[in-house]
């Protein structure tokens, strides 16, 4: 007797199909495994152990922000937004219980262990944890810094035969790598300040704050750091700022600057005065080929990551635009490619000024407003929007003790021949009595 149904479906066609939704998100194929035995033993596990296989990249997801000022790794729960389908999904990721989260690549989440000091790399859905050394070696022998580790950032490329994570350290000025499978880390840059970085083709390229070069951050290359230069009459502009976004498959350079041509004027909006221009970056050449235009693409600059999503399924969202952070001042601009226009995308963002609150959180949020938080990793782990809490003021004690009590305990142990006693240093940050807590 002949068994009948979906359950019966043929290998080949089951697997067909599995592939078809792979295609699509890798959630749609997991669910389409949980169906039945049959259909997972006709189709590949998407629990790849080493993270290799990008068809299993939790592509096209990015993180909401919770908005409850309860950090990530505190509630260890996660809820992504599918960027193309809209589809929202909240996971539950005991995983991140004691870590600091210092990056994210595709979906991909870097960790930094606050008890041993180990990085880790997590799929977010499947759960497959990549583990590398530990950071506490290289920190106090090269390091010994513990506020730079407040804003360490990472990210994640992959190689042929394993993921590498790179980690910079801003007040360190440093760029230190680790390959799964070696025991230690390695520093590859010195006396470097990065702004914005991007992981382009299983490498990892980056802008530095005022410079007029874009530098290739990993793996080191023979032909020296500097990939591409910024056209000169954009270099010295009032204020420019550099970010590298990956749209439609290519490298863009945007730079957001002042316009030019234009006085600034006390009695204008100071988010009035920039402008952003695009580059497609050919890396083999060195050039910057001018961008006229996005098409239906949306461009979302951060400090910690860029963002390009496409508007055709999301009418919130502006096409042939490009959203920007001018400063902790002003609230996201939008900047139409189009009209070279530019305004802010929310009204009443400002929730405190440095000496007062001035009203309370404005909701329901946009999804712009998402976006742009998930482009600065520190407002995001905290679980604050990024155009109200931009900077933190000194009278907002209580908040401002919350994220330190979190964020400072982090603690590195002596390993090996690194120290004669068997002790831990712990991370404390030191903020003035007066500064903001800012990005």
């Amino acid at each position: 007797m002949t068994t009948s149904g979906w359950a019966s479906l043929p290998g080949d066609i089951a697997d067909l199909i599995s592939l078809r939704l792979l295609a699509e998100d890798v959630t749609e194929y997991i669910r389409f495994r949980a169906v039945c035995s049959p259909w997972r033993s006709s189709t590949a596990s998407p629990r790849d152990a080493t993270l290799l296989d990008r068809r299993f990249s939790p592509r096209g997801w990015v993180a909401l922000c919770d908005v409850d000022g309860v950090p990530v790794t505190a509630a260890c729960k996660i809820t992504f937004f599918h960027t193309s389908t809209g589809q929202r999904l909240a996971v539950r990721l005991p995983e991140l219980h004691r870590q600091k989260i210092v990056g994210v690549t595709d979906g991909l989440i870097v960790t930094l262990d606050k008890d041993s000091s180990v990085v880790r790399v997590l799929h977010p859905f499947t759960r497959v944890t990549v583990e590398l050394p530990p950071l506490a070696t290289i920190f106090h022998t090269e390091i010994n810094n513990f506020t730079s580790l407040l804003s360490m950032g990472a990210a994640v490329c992959r190689a042929d035969t394993s993921i590498a994570v790179v980690a910079w350290l801003t007040s360190a000025k440093m760029v230190m790598s680790a390959r799964q499978g070696r025991p230690s880390w390695a520093v590859n840059h010195r006396d470097i300040t990065l702004h914005n970085t991007l992981p382009f083709q299983g490498r990892l390229y980056g802008t530095t704050p005022a410079s007029e070069q874009l530098v290739q951050l990993y793996p080191p290359n023979p032909c020296g750091a500097v990939v591409a230069h910024v056209p000169h009459e954009l270099v010295h502009i009032f204020r420019s700022s550099y970010f590298l976004v990956e749209s439609g498959g290519r490298m863009l350079l945007a730079v957001q600057h002042h316009r030019r041509g234009h006085a600034i004027r006390p009695e204008m909006e100071w988010w009035r005065h920039f402008t952003v221009t695009l580059f497609q970056v050919n890396l083999h050449g060195g050039e910057l080929i001018p961008v006229n235009g996005l098409g239906d693409e949306a461009v979302f600059l951060g400090k910690d990551r860029c963002l390009s999503i496409s508007a055709t399924n999301l009418p919130c969202i502006s096409r042939n635009s490009v959203y920007s952070y001018v400063s902790n001042k002003d609230p996201v601009v939008l900047h139409s490619l189009g009209g070279g226009s530019s305004e802010q995308t929310t009204m009443y963002t400002r929730v405190h000024y440095s000496n007062e609150m001035v009203r309370p959180s404005v909701r329901p949020f946009t999804l712009p407003d998402h976006l742009m938080t998930y482009c600065h990793n520190l407002q995001w782990t905290r679980g604050l929007m990024l155009h109200e809490y931009a900077a933190i003021p000194s009278y907002l004690s209580d908040l401002r003790e919350k994220i330190h009590a979190h964020e400072s305990d982090i603690r590195f142990p002596y390993i090996g021949d690194v120290g004669k006693k068997a002790k831990t240093k712990r991370v404390r940050a030191v903020v003035k009595k007066n500064q903001p807590l800012c990005a």
